[in-house]
């Protein structure tokens, strides 16, 4: 699937410190944890707790912020839709990366168990 151009900009110059709250909100709302989100978040980016919390606090973007991620290897086991897009499909590879984040936390709002959500090979 091709996103447009102007959907990948919007994406790749969002501020990530505007919609971790919203991350935050939605699992918690779900009662799982903080703890368990950075736990995906560092399964995915490889960016630790203390290293997303200076992130958040520099209010980098989601292009800054995956250019600091090291993208987990089993990422590309990701799929399914999100947002209205097949994340396998989706070509660009930012845009991709942050489906991937809303899919996983999509995963851990709806009550997935973790050892699903952190696909393994």
């Amino acid at each position: 699937m091709t996103t447009t151009p102007e959907h990948d900009a919007r994406i790749a110059n969002m501020i990530f410190a505007s919609v971790y709250p919203h991350y935050v909100d939605r699992i918690v709302r779900n009662e799982r944890t903080e703890e368990e989100l950075h736990q995906v978040i560092e399964w995915l980016t490889g960016i630790n707790a203390k290293k997303l919390q200076q992130l958040l606090d520099e209010k980098v973007t989601f292009e800054a912020f995956f250019a600091q991620a090291k993208l987990n290897p089993n990422a590309h086991l990701i799929k399914g839709m999100i947002c209205g897009y097949r994340i396998e499909n989706i070509e660009t590879p930012l845009t991709k990366k942050g489906r991937y984040m809303d899919k996983l936390v999509d995963e851990l709002a709806k009550g997935r168990k973790m050892e699903k959500i952190l696909r393994q090979a």
